[in-house]
């Protein structure tokens, strides 16, 4: 623990420029676990890369780290041996032992929520000063709090409910909280370490309220099943952060497309590796554009019209 502290002191690093401009590059994905908007990320960062170089050009070493902190510095550290052109760090945790692993080969990030929280930066100004930069898959919180009065006008307490284990979702329920205090409606948090506690906390939450949020969240994003099994048979609606999420147990969410963000991270990779662009100077950037959606069959269940303006998500 204290050598990732120590690695991620912000260091002021000289441009990185592309090394073999005309050649080929390695590209070390490092991705968190297995959900859609992660796969989506990944996809959609290695088509932009693919587009724009051509795929005789481009190799990538695709790893899962099976939410494992351990796991995910072990693949980073190995990048680093294998002497890789970039590192996608896929998620928080990727994020963190990438940092750790390298201060030198360029590192970017996607479905980051905050990378001053993630990096522990107090000074934010955009971007980090150093060997990373990336995008963020942050909407909105306050248009995601806006739904709450929008769809459930008379509500009388919203749960929040996020995995304590992961910094990004702490940030978002602070913006989420201050949000509903600032519309005077009464909260509690639901904190869950693994997801051995789901069920159980899902539980209390939904005999307590009668509306919960969940935030872009990557512990509970794999366990949509057992939140649903709680939520649908009490009545209690969820607002979730990302569409993953809102598919398998919420009714509605403001929703980036996670394949649009890698595409974008695909094109700062190419910025770097082809034209020479200094990482440690590029402002981390955001997903273009939010969509309202909500899950038509959830909707159903408990009995819930949805307003005009919002899409349905389509199952794959």
């Amino acid at each position: 623990m204290q050598m990732l502290k120590q690695a991620m002191m912000p260091v002021k690093i000289p441009a990185q420029t592309a090394r073999r401009t005309g050649g080929a590059y390695t590209i070390g994905i490092c991705q968190l676990v297995e959900h859609p908007a992660l796969d989506a990320a990944t996809q959609g960062f290695q088509d932009a890369l693919v587009d724009k170089l051509g795929a005789d050009r481009v190799t990538f070493q695709l790893q899962n780290a099976q939410n494992d902190q351990n796991v995910a510095g072990t693949i980073c550290n190995g990048f680093v041996s294998d002497g890789v052109d970039l590192i996608l760090a896929n998620a928080t945790t990727p994020l963190q032992s990438a940092a750790a692993a390298t201060t030198s080969i360029p590192i970017l990030g996607t479905s980051i929520t905050d990378y001053a929280t993630a990096l522990e930066i107090a000074d934010w100004t955009g971007s980090t000063g150093r060997n990373i930069s990336g995008t963020s898959d942050l909407a909105p919180i306050d248009q995601q709090e806006d739904m709450v009065l929008e769809l459930f006008p008379d509500v009388k307490k919203v749960g929040l409910l996020y995995c304590t284990a992961e910094p990004n979702s702490d940030y978002q329920i602070r913006l989420f909280s201050q949000a509903l205090e600032e519309d005077n409606i009464p909260y509690q948090t639901y904190g869950i370490a693994d997801t051995n506690e789901v069920q159980s906390v899902v539980t209390t939450a939904a005999s307590e309220c009668d509306v919960l949020y969940i935030p872009t969240d990557n512990t509970l994003a794999n366990v949509t099943e057992t939140v649903y099994n709680v939520v649908v048979p009490a009545k209690v609606p969820v607002i979730a952060g990302e569409e993953g999420i809102c598919g398998g147990c919420g009714v509605a969410t403001l929703s980036i497309s996670y394949y649009d963000l890698g595409y974008a991270t695909g094109e700062m990779a190419y910025e770097i590796l082809e034209e020479g662009a200094d990482i440690s100077t590029m402002d981390v950037r955001f997903a273009p554009n939010v969509t309202k959606k909500y899950n038509a069959e959830i909707c159903e269940q408990l009995g819930i019209t949805i307003p005009e303006g919002y899409e349905a998500i389509v199952s794959e």
